[in-house]
Formats: structure tokens, sequence, C-alpha cells
């Protein structure tokens, strides 16, 4: 396996010359991504185990790519199996026993989730090796927020990334409530200010918790828009022609803040 450096090298440039000092208000002090930035975890991860719940119910139930994106419109995982029983008119004709069905698929697939996720089969994002090497290169930590628990989410995290490149895995199992406060506990890990870090988000719900961090925050989206309300950028992923490795990082970082400051009014 190639070493950090070498691949510093083969992308021109020599791996000591990663990152330049930052003579900015904010400079950019470490890198927060959360799960879903990571890796698809919900089409490829969530939406596999559900259908192994369906089948475990013995329910003619699987969703496909396109289906689970629509229901992903639908922010709870029991709304989404509630929705789809009664668009199927599966289960009993009463409501009641429709949402206590939806519930009991609920609960298999979180049973079934910790035993299935790690051989899922998931594969990290096009460029993020290269982002993480950068700032491990660099000198800059990272961290990785999910809303899960450790037991699975730290093997998963070295799985995609790599042991010895992330600083800190924060997970429900370290905060009273998840959201904002997984990010707060990063960046209190880290010892930095929220306006001193990045965040990597793969949905809107992680750009909205960072924000509430005081984080300035990238969204990684191969589905999303053009723009996302609140974001520093929407990328596709980190791979690409303008590809999102830390300089580009810390140009994004500095932008953003540069605009919020009171001389930029």
């Amino acid at each position: 396996m190639s070493s950090p450096q070498e691949k510093s090298w083969r992308a021109g440039r020599f791996w000591w010359d990663c990152s330049q000092p930052d003579t900015s208000p904010h400079p950019l002090r470490a890198l927060i991504l959360d799960l879903d930035a990571l890796s698809n975890i919900d089409v490829d991860g969530h939406r596999v185990v559900f259908n192994a719940a369906f089948a475990a119910h013995g329910l003619p139930i699987q969703w496909g790519v396109a289906r689970y994106r629509q229901l992903l419109a639908l922010h709870d995982e029991r709304q989404r199996v509630t929705a789809e029983l009664r668009k199927r008119c599966v289960g009993p004709d009463c409501d009641v026993l429709t949402e206590v069905l939806a519930d009991e698929i609920c609960m298999t697939k979180d049973m079934m989730f910790d035993e299935m996720i790690l051989d899922a089969g998931l594969t990290p994002r096009p460029g993020l090796e290269d982002l993480v090497n950068d700032a491990f290169l660099a000198g800059l930590p990272v961290g990785v927020v999910a809303a899960g628990r450790r037991r699975w989410t730290e093997p998963l995290v070295r799985q995609l990334i790599g042991d010895g490149l992330v600083e800190t895995v924060v997970t429900t199992d370290d905060v009273s409530a998840p959201g904002a406060e997984l990010y707060r506990h990063a960046l209190a890990e880290l010892g930095v200010a929220g306006h001193d870090a990045l965040a990597m988000v793969g949905s809107a719900t992680g750009l909205r918790n960072a924000d509430g961090a005081g984080m300035a925050g990238v969204l990684i989206d191969p589905n999303a828009g053009a723009a996302a309300p609140g974001a520093v950028a929407v990328r596709p992923d980190f791979a690409g022609a303008d590809a999102l490795r830390l300089p580009a990082c810390q140009r994004l970082h500095t932008q953003w803040w540069a605009q919020r400051s009171p001389t930029a009014a």
C-alpha cells in the first residue's frame, strides 16, 4: 500500500508542502466529517438493512434506490415504513395496527443494523482518502461524528478511512442528544472553536447541525442541487477536476468567514 507521502507526491507536490501559513482571522484548524459524508450510508446501508427487515417479517417489499430516495423526504424512518405499508395496502386495515407493524419492522431493522452494516460493502466517497491524507500530513486534526452507536461506528470509520488518520470519533454514546451536540463535543475534544473548523456533511440535516455548533459546512451530496441554503459549497464528492483537497477547504473556509466579518458589510 502506498504511503500518504507517496500519494501526495503523485498529486504533484511534496508531502511537506501540504499546508501554508494561514493569516486569516479564523484559520482552518480542524475538519469534522459526519458519517454520511464518508459514504452513502442511507442508500447503501440503511436501505439494504431495511430490505432484510422486511424479509424477516415475511413482507414482499424491497426498496430500490429510486424509491428509497423518494422516501428520504420523510425524515423519520418510522414514517417511511408506514408510508410504504399504506401505499402497498400491507398489514391490517386499522391505522393503529399498521403503525404497530411499522414499529416492529423498525425494531427489527435496528437489531439487524449492527450485525449487517460492516458487511454491507460500503465504500468511501471518491476523493475522501486524498483529503484525509492531506489533513494528516499537514497536522490538521480530523474528527468524525455519527448519529449511531460506537460499537459499529468506529470499525466502520476504520473500514472507510483507515487506521490512525482520525483524531476523534463522536457518537450518540458520548452525548445526551444527537444533532449539534455531536459537533460541539467533537470541537471540544479537538480543542478548536466552531469558526476555526470546517464541517463536511452528507445531508441538509447535518448542515443544520454543524451550523448549530457555529461551523461552516460543505454539503457532500450527489443528488443535491447546485446550491443549498447555508452551505459553503455543494459537491457530489471530494474528487473531480476541482477536487476538494485541503487547499480548497482552506480557501472556502476563509471566504465564508470573510463574507461574514463586520468589514465585509
